[in-house]
């Protein structure tokens, strides 16, 4: 019914994955090398033409000049205060809800659930016009608070998933055992619960962060300024007036994916650990 492990397998098949893995590793890396590439290229070689080739010298300076000559830092502050507060309310509204759907009984229970669902399956551009004009009558258009306000509904329906599975995976007589004791459902949820949720609360903080944090559509369609717009979307500004300075959107765009692969990186051992916990008996 499953594959067999490769190391079952023929001698063949053995050598053909092992030959295929280096180029499909290299192939899926292209880009990001030539990202690379391109950040530590001089002006004068784009200019001429040279876009594949490698650099006529290692023009460090681009890094420099990114934050030097553009508003990179402030995009990328932007990009923290919404993905911060975004992360935090996500987190505490799926552990409040997948607790209260995961544990409790009562009628309604799964029709709640499907509709937490449900919202995943939406494609996100059909909701770009009622989203904005909501935005807008609001007073929240080109807002920090609503760009985080909509992260934080948009992605509670996953997160909610995820922490009621994780949540009814738990041992019912811990809790069972907390309320013979006389502990209040909230104090159980705090001192039970909670500590039980770290390793799923750092795997959906990776994730959390690494999608708002990646986010170029919300960004570009609820705000406009350089005051408010996330690193993902301030990067255009990079370019030049009349010429397209690619060497200074890569080097841009290498310092924007710096943050997130530097958490995941902190919390893969809390990330691994959330997304395998109950995977084997």
């Amino acid at each position: 019914m499953f594959p067999r492990p490769v190391a079952q397998r023929s001698r063949v098949v053995r050598i053909v994955y092992q030959l295929a893995l280096p180029v499909a590793l290299f192939l899926w890396l292209l880009p990001l090398i030539g990202v690379a590439v391109t950040s530590l290229k001089p002006a004068s070689d784009l200019a001429a033409g040279n876009y594949f080739g490698p650099p006529s010298h290692l023009a460090f300076s681009n890094y420099a000049d990114v934050f030097t000559g553009s508003p990179i830092g402030q995009y990328i502050w932007n990009s923290f205060k919404v993905t911060i507060p975004t992360v935090v309310g996500t987190l505490i509204l799926s552990s409040l809800t997948g607790f209260a759907l995961g544990i409790y009984r009562f009628r309604g229970n799964i029709l709640i659930f499907f509709m937490f669902v449900a919202g995943n399956f939406v494609p996100f551009q059909i909701l770009m016009v009622p989203v904005r004009d909501m935005t807008v009558n609001l007073g929240l258009y080109n807002s920090t608070l609503g760009l985080v306000l909509f992260h934080i509904a948009f992605q509670t329906g996953f997160c909610t998933l995820f922490m009621r599975n994780f949540i009814r995976a738990l041992p019912r007589e811990l809790i069972e055992a907390a309320r013979v004791e006389g502990v209040s459902e909230f104090r159980i949820f705090r001192y039970v619960v909670i500590p039980l949720m770290r390793p799923a609360i750092a795997a959906l903080s990776v994730l959390v962060f690494t999608f708002i944090w990646n986010d170029y559509f919300w960004a570009t369609v609820l705000t406009t300024s350089s005051a408010t717009q996330p690193v993902t979307a301030g990067l255009y500004s990079l370019n030049g007036q009349w010429i397209a300075q690619w060497q200074l959107v890569s080097a841009g765009a290498i310092v924007a994916a710096m943050p997130p692969v530097l958490m995941f990186f902190l919390m893969q051992r809390h990330f691994i650990a959330g997304l395998t916990l109950g995977a084997v008996k």
